[in-house]
């Protein structure tokens, strides 16, 4: 289990990443497209890809671009959120995304649903809703009116593992060499936009945003590896890895914008972080 610990680890410094940048004055757009350059360096480095099964009739390239234009504009949402709801916040809405996929299965795909996932899902959308800071609930009329942002994250990130599921159903395709020409084009087009308000003078050049971009890339492809490594290390009980990886991220993430952050988080929040655990324990071991 010392690679969900390192994917746990990894996950939650992403956040903590683009929360210490925010408060240098680093500018997040900047950080986010050198995030990516950083990430398929390590993608070439560690997953070696064999490209002679590069195949371009056999790629998914519609589901590629979508997903490299989602992937820098969720990291966008997922920064205002850490700094409008903070990371306690923030964690959870992602780890309850997984919701999403769930009732996608059932709507989209007519799987038939076991009674354990349905509360599991009514379980994570209490917790969800505990965990908003509701709009007059807050004294600060910025903070009041950013209530959105943690259901965006909730359904971006929802949104962006559908895909990722349905890229790795092209058995044509290592699944590898798909993270890879995601990350490629989630470079390209934030790269671009870097480019064009850079030229446009709209977003002056921040060098700072390139060592920040690249921790948070290290961090961001270190999430991913080792939660790949953790499941095939135990591969014949993925429920585990995946209840350990999403119950971790929200225990860590609580602790560390507590006592790092000082955030403050109402008895209504902290129920929702305890709904948000017992909703992935529901879903993943009944």
């Amino acid at each position: 289990m010392i690679y969900v610990l390192f994917s746990v680890l990894c996950s939650v410094s992403v956040a903590v990443c683009i929360k210490m940048a925010r408060s240098r004055q680093i500018n997040i757009i900047q950080m986010i497209a050198w995030n990516y350059p950083m990430a398929i360096v390590l993608s070439l480095l560690f997953f070696l890809p064999d490209w002679s099964l590069f195949k371009w009739s056999e790629m998914p390239f519609s589901l590629y671009l979508v997903l490299g234009l989602l992937l820098p504009s969720m990291f966008y949402i997922i920064a205002q959120s850490l700094h409008y709801a903070g990371i306690v916040r923030t964690e959870v809405a992602q780890r309850l995304s997984l919701f999403i996929p769930l009732a996608a299965s059932f709507l989209l795909f007519r799987e038939h649903p076991q009674p354990s996932i349905i509360v599991g899902i009514i379980v994570g959308i209490m917790a969800m809703a505990c965990s908003i800071k509701w709009k007059g609930e807050s004294t600060n009329k910025a903070k009041s009116n950013t209530w959105f942002l943690l259901p965006l994250v909730f359904l971006g990130m929802g949104t962006v593992d559908i895909l990722f599921k349905q890229v790795a159903q092209y058995q044509q395709v290592p699944y590898t060499l798909s993270i890879l020409i995601v990350f490629v084009i989630a470079a390209l087009l934030s790269q671009t936009y870097v480019g064009i308000g850079i030229a446009q003078k709209k977003m002056p050049i921040s060098k700072k945003s390139i060592g920040w971009g690249f921790m948070m890339g290290l961090f961001n492809f270190g999430n991913i590896i080792f939660y790949m490594k953790a499941h095939r290390a135990v591969a014949n009980n993925p429920s585990i890895v995946f209840s350990s990886m999403n119950i971790g991220v929200i225990a860590v993430g609580a602790v560390v914008g507590l006592v790092l952050f000082r955030e403050k988080l109402s008895f209504v929040n902290v129920l929702g972080i305890i709904l948000a655990v017992v909703s992935v324990l529901i879903i993943t071991l009944f």
